[in-house]
């Protein structure tokens, strides 16, 4: 029990008074020398060697410098780019053959996802009558024997069918890669 008491004595610093703010002590006036200078006489002059130049910025203009005006001064010729010799890019685009061409019927569902019987994350482009979407199985479906091959998000099956709101099915192509 003693030794319990001693060990919190030493943890609670305010009591030994480590933690407590102090006033700072002013400097003694001891600490300072006088120091004499004649006032007049032929020791009072204090050399000086002048000043070093050095100081001086870079746009310092010196007093004997000339000063001359825009329309003095001799015309500079911009600097020629050198021009590099580079193919013409051309408006191209390429897309690598598919693995797999599917032809069907498509459906849509709320479920946010494009679904099809494909492992998720396989990369597809949906063609229809409306145009084509690239686009990432999300989902596994729809399921076996209702002759459908994939079922779209609402928002891209109206996309790619180019059929009015109230249509439920649209033949598609699919593009597997």
């Amino acid at each position: 029990m003693a030794l319990t008491a001693t060990l919190a004595l030493v943890a609670l610093p305010g009591l030994a008074g480590s933690r407590t703010s102090s006033e700072r002590a002013p400097v003694p006036a001891s600490a300072f020398q006088p120091l004499l200078a004649p006032a007049s006489g032929p020791d009072s002059a204090i050399p000086n060697a002048g000043i070093d130049l050095g100081y001086l910025s870079s746009g310092y203009v010196l007093t004997d410098a000339p000063i001359l005006e825009r329309a003095d001064l001799p015309p500079v010729d911009p600097p020629v780019r050198a021009q590099p010799d580079q193919p013409d890019p051309g408006a191209t685009s390429t897309r690598k053959p598919p693995l797999q061409t599917l032809s069907g019927e498509a459906t849509f569902y709320d479920a946010g996802h494009t679904a099809m019987r494909l492992p998720a994350g396989t990369v597809i482009v949906v063609c229809g009558a409306g145009g084509c979407l690239e686009r990432v199985i999300g989902d596994y479906g729809p399921r076996a024997g209702t002759g459908r091959i994939i079922d779209l998000y609402r928002p891209d099956f109206f996309r790619i069918c180019g059929c009015p709101s109230w249509s439920g099915v649209t033949d598609v192509t699919v593009y597997v890669y």
